[in-house]
């Protein structure tokens, strides 16, 4: 669009952001209205604007390479479409797509890269809010990064025969810029050698905390690293979702367990990340919910320090979190609860070393991970240790995903609950007064709540009194 004529018909707020653009391509632009907004009579005081200040004229069109409609009168605009198609000349009618020979995306301007976002001309808002959220994530300095590797170009040619070694110190160099933009000043010899000490050195590992479920409560970081990771081990928990955000050419290697049922050995999960690693790979090993919350996070950093491999942890929200506030319970409330206890019920080895009589205290709230196939031994031990039957509980299944699904009732009816709404996992028990508050403040939208008629379950009650 440099030096092209170009003719705008409008005044108003709308031509001024269409004016804006045209400036912005250095186009040579004519503009005419019967009056023209403060904006408009700005631009073109800096800018070598012509102001034809009157009714529209065809003749205007003369010359002219392309026009901008921006009236608000959509018979005004049409004669100009018209005319303008007419002569052959490129015309766009704001908000009209049937009057427009031509639309405007939507665009991420870091010159030179630019990115247009556009939704065919049927909601040219829809396509400005799907800019503004890519805007959020790419960095500012794209456009200095660019111009570095325009004048890196012609040196990598020299450095690099093969096409895969061009392509891999181009991957490292991006990557190493985006996150530390002061590396873009830096010069040719220092960034080469720097690729070579890094090719020549051992991956590095990052344990990432996926959330409970939801894609959209991946951390800003977590979506980063498992968008550049080279291999990329995940749990069974790991929604389908979260994968199809992993970079596409990056190796997936499920590693996950359910219920004693390993498809890959906790050993091998190990020596898996250390051999990837040692590789010179960016490996991932992506977790549901938080890695150091029940993920056996700490056990495979501690193999991965014996092997001398680097790593970085990034925490996610932990399911006991994420399930309870999808489902409408808070886990603390000053009239309800003053402390919050996580609790695995699958423990290492046969002896339990659970504290019940502790659990068993009053003002607190409990969740227990992985307790489904032990809701029984739950609700006998608290109960026993003298936690009231009518309690209040909560089972969260598949929390934070369009199928969350929540069912209350008192602890003594715990078991009952499970094998009676057939609850899978995965699954949260939660126990505690708060749970009361899942029907006031529920609010996910797919989420179903089910509240279950109290009864007094006399089998139970003899057991626990026989213990």
């Amino acid at each position: 669009m440099k030096d092209r004529q170009c003719l705008i018909v409008g005044g108003g707020e709308v031509a001024a952001r269409k004016l804006k653009h045209l400036l912005k391509a250095q186009s040579k632009v004519t503009m005419v209205s019967l009056d023209f907004c403060d904006e408009v009579l700005a631009l073109a005081k800096q800018n070598q604007v012509t102001l034809i200040e009157g009714e529209y004229q065809s003749e205007l069109l003369e010359g002219m390479y392309l026009v901008i409609a921006a009236t608000d009168d959509r018979m005004a605009n049409r004669i100009v479409s018209i005319v303008a198609q007419e002569r052959n000349i490129w015309v766009n009618v704001v908000d009209d797509l049937e009057l427009s020979t031509f639309i405007m995306p939507a665009v991420i301007d870091r010159s030179p890269l630019l990115i247009a976002v556009s939704s065919s001309g049927v909601s040219p808002v829809l396509a400005r809010k799907i800019r503004e959220k890519i805007e959020w994530l790419l960095p500012t300095a794209l456009g200095k990064l660019l111009n570095k590797l325009k004048k890196l170009r012609p040196e990598v040619k020299k450095k690099f025969r093969r096409m895969s070694e061009k392509k891999r110190f181009s991957e490292w160099y991006i990557d190493t810029a985006i996150a530390n933009p002061e590396k873009i000043e830096s010069n040719n010899v220092e960034l080469f050698e720097l690729f070579e000490s890094k090719i020549n050195h051992k991956g590095k590992v990052s344990l990432v905390g996926a959330g409970p479920g939801d894609p959209e409560l991946l951390t800003v970081k977590a979506l980063k690293l498992i968008q550049t990771a080279d291999v990329v081990l995940y749990d069974a928990l790991v929604s389908q979702e979260i994968l199809e955000q992993v970079r596409k050419d990056a190796k997936l290697i499920h590693v996950g367990k359910r219920c004693n049922k390993h498809f890959v050995t906790q050993d091998n999960t190990n020596q898996l990340l250390v051999d990837y690693a040692q590789q010179g790979l960016e490996v991932v090993r992506l977790k549901g919910g938080d890695p150091f919350i029940f993920g056996r996070g700490g056990e495979e950093l501690q193999y991965l320090k014996a092997s001398d491999i680097d790593f970085q942890v990034v925490p996610g929200i932990t399911a006991a979190a994420g399930c309870a506030s999808y489902a409408g319970i808070p886990l603390t409330h000053r009239d309800y609860s003053q402390s919050v206890r996580f609790i695995t019920a699958h423990e290492k080895g046969e002896n339990s070393r659970i504290d019940w009589k502790s659990l068993a205290a009053e003002n607190q709230t409990l969740v227990f991970y992985m307790g489904l196939g032990k809701s029984q031994q739950i609700t006998e031990k608290l109960i026993s240790f003298g936690k009231s039957h009518s309690t209040p509980v909560a089972l969260i299944e598949k929390g934070t995903t369009k199928e969350q699904r929540v069912v209350t009732g008192e602890l003594h009816e715990l078991p009952s609950l499970v094998e009676h709404y057939q609850v899978q996992a995965p699954a949260l028990i939660v126990v505690g007064e708060v749970t009361q508050l899942a029907n006031e403040l529920a609010w996910h939208p797919n989420s179903e709540l089910i509240q279950s008629e109290p009864y007094l379950s006399n089998e139970l009650l003899e057991r626990v009194a026989n213990l």
